[in-house]
């Protein structure tokens, strides 16, 4: 019985909240600054980056002796006359890798295009807008060599290549 009563008297109300409730009396009843309204932002402008389809300024395109500083001459020159690809209308930085196939012991490769179509390519096809020849397949790679312009109205070859994503 003595339990129950201390117990009763321990959970009774007790105001002695009275400082609190005039402190939170006393902030309510001062003055608050304006609230400054929302500002208004311009609606987004995209943009359309146009040289995707130019050639990297960090890719070099010429080949140069290191000792001499003079640019090798290359005797290339792209096959002009020869039917274009599907792939050879897109840049080689849409390309990607996503996977690889093997049919009688012969690598063959999945490009993704930059339009989301996955391709089957294999060795001597084209791909890339310079002129990109696929010389090796691997199971994680694909060896591509490119033939670009070199500057000065020749032509040299770029390897390049695309790895497995």
């Amino acid at each position: 019985m003595a339990g129950t009563s201390l117990l009763l008297v321990a959970c009774a109300r007790v105001d002695s909240f009275v400082d609190l409730q005039n402190f939170v009396d006393e902030i309510k009843s001062q003055q608050t600054a304006p609230v400054e309204p929302v500002p208004e932002f311009p609606p987004y402008e995209g943009f359309i980056y146009s040289a995707a389809s130019l050639r990297s300024p960090f890719a070099v395109p010429l080949i140069i002796d290191s000792d001499s500083g003079i640019v090798l001459a290359q005797d290339v020159e792209p096959d002009f006359d020869r039917p274009r690809e599907m792939l050879e209308s897109q840049a080689f930085s849409e390309l990607s890798m996503v996977g690889m196939l093997t049919r009688n012991g012969i690598f063959e490769a999945l490009v993704e295009d930059g339009l989301g179509v996955v391709h089957r390519v294999g060795i001597g096809r084209y791909l890339g807008r310079n002129h990109g020849r696929i010389e090796h397949i691997s199971e994680t790679q694909l060896d591509v060599i490119e033939i670009v312009p070199n500057g000065s109205g020749g032509w040299v070859v770029r390897p390049q290549s695309l790895t497995l994503q």
